[in-house]
Formats: structure tokens, C-alpha cells, sequence
């Protein structure tokens, strides 16, 4: 079976700055890869690339067998930030239901079938946030936001689901339930995440990718401290979490 996503010797750079250098990566149909590494380390840039938002200076960047532009209709993504003001009057299920825009159905904004209100509500009901839809978006708090901006990029339903930093903005309990379901979901399509809690995702992904420029792939079974340390370029902390699904002692 091809790879769902293939990165082959791709090198950018913005300007004189070299960004990523000769990055290699296979990531399997059905696999659950974790993407971690400093920041300014490549991380964005790669997903861009995956997402065709930028094309590779060099290289090659293959998508479900198609230049990125061409699969971007089979790709969920979740932002670490949502595009929009927080303030901004729009309904939870306003928001789910604009990721089944460009999905190849030729509708405008603002009209949508009953089959696309039937499809949020039931992306919203798979993580468990059927019961937010008529809320306004700048009333929710940042786990039920990170659900619902989920729910938005299942709405089409993706083949594969990338996802920026997913927990960066909540609290470890939350962490869990976000990860948790993501396994879940990780049963029917191809999961990339980008996180900085290494030892944590290690107990759900298949592989962690450690990226800085360049990119080395790890089994979860191989992650060390001067591992983690030489990725990073510092000293490691070790830091105490409570997760069912976790380590004891992970490594951050």
C-alpha cells in the first residue's frame, strides 16, 4: 500500500534561512505519527508543505499518491489557534459546518443542505459536543473550543487528520480526552500531530518524528533523555503526570 504521506530529500527556506534540509519521511495508511522538535525547528513549515500550502524548493511532497494541492479535499486540520476572533458572532455549528466548504459539493457560504446540518451534528455528537451547537463560539472555554474545531475538520470526512498542537492551550485532563479519542479515531484514517510533550504522546503514537531542520523517525520504545536533550539543545526536565494512559515520569 502506498504511503498516505511521503516527504522525499525536501529542503525549504524563507529568504537565506534555511528551514528544513533533506527531510525524509514515509507515513503509513493508518499510522499515528507524532511530529516533535523545537520551535523554529520546522515543524510548521513541514505541515504547510503537507497541506500544500508552500511547495518544497526541493524535493518531493506526495499526498495519498497526489501533489498536496490535489489531496488537500481528503485532509482534516486542526490549527493550534483557531482563524478567527474569538469574539466573532458565530454558532458552534456555524463553525463545524464551514469545513464542509470546498469539499467538492460547489456550494456557497451560507447555503447548506440538510445532509451538511445532518453531518455536523454528527461530527459534533462523535466528540461529544452535539450538545454546544447553538452556543456562540466566544463562550466556549479552550477544551470545548479545541472539540469543536475537531468537529470541523471531521465534517468531510478526512482520510487523514493533522492536527498543530492540539493541547496546547488546555489542561492535562483534557489532554487525555483529546488523545484518547484521537486513538479512536486513528481505527479508520491516517493521524499527524505536532506536539512538545514527548513522553506523553509516546503512549499513543505508533512513531515519533524529531525534527530540527533535519528529521530522525523513533519507535516509541526508543525514546531516551539525551535523546530528548539533543533534539532540544538543553537540559531535560523530568515532570510528573497523571495520566491513565500515560508514563509515570515523562520527559518534557
Amino acid at each position: 500500500m502506498s504511503p498516505a504521506i511521503e516527504l522525499s530529500q525536501v529542503s525549504f527556506s524563507y529568504g537565506l534561512v534555511p528551514v528544513l534540509q533533506n527531510v525524509s519521511l514515509q507515513v503509513a495508511t493508518g499510522e499515528f505519527l507524532g511530529l516533535v522538535g523545537p520551535n523554529a525547528g520546522g515543524k510548521s513549515t513541514l505541515l504547510k508543505l503537507v497541506l500544500g500550502l508552500l511547495r518544497p524548493q526541493r524535493g518531493r511532497v506526495q499526498v495519498l499518491g497526489r501533489r498536496p494541492a490535489q489531496a488537500r479535499r481528503r485532509i482534516g486540520y486542526v490549527p493550534q489557534y483557531p482563524g478567527f476572533a474569538r469574539d466573532f458572532p458565530i454558532s458552534v455549528e456555524q463553525v463545524v459546518l464551514l469545513g464542509r466548504l470546498g469539499a467538492g459539493r460547489g456550494r456557497m457560504p451560507g447555503f447548506f443542505s440538510s445532509a451538511d446540518r445532518s453531518a455536523a451534528y454528527q461530527a459534533l455528537q462523535e466528540v461529544e459536543a452535539d450538545d454546544l451547537a447553538h452556543r456562540q463560539i466566544g463562550a466556549l472555554s479552550g477544551g470545548q473550543l479545541q472539540r469543536v474545531l475537531l468537529a470541523r475538520a471531521l465534517v468531510a470526512q478526512p482520510e487523514i487528520l493533522i492536527l498543530d498542537e492540539p493541547t496546547a492551550n488546555i489542561d492535562m485532563r483534557l489532554e487525555s480526552d483529546i488523545f484518547d479519542e484521537l486513538k479512536r479515531l486513528n481505527q479508520r484514517m491516517t493521524i499527524l500531530v505536532v506536539s512538545h510533550d514527548i513522553a506523553f504522546i509516546s503512549s499513543y503514537v505508533h512513531r515519533v518524528a524529531c525534527l530540527n531542520r533535519t528529521l530522525v523517525c523513533h519507535e516509541t520504545s526508543t525514546i531516551q533523555g539525551d535523546m530528548v536533550q539533543a533534539l532540544y539543545g538543553g537540559e531535560v526536565r523530568r515532570v510528573e503526570h497523571h495520566h491513565a494512559c500515560a508514563h509515570p515520569v515523562s520527559l518534557s
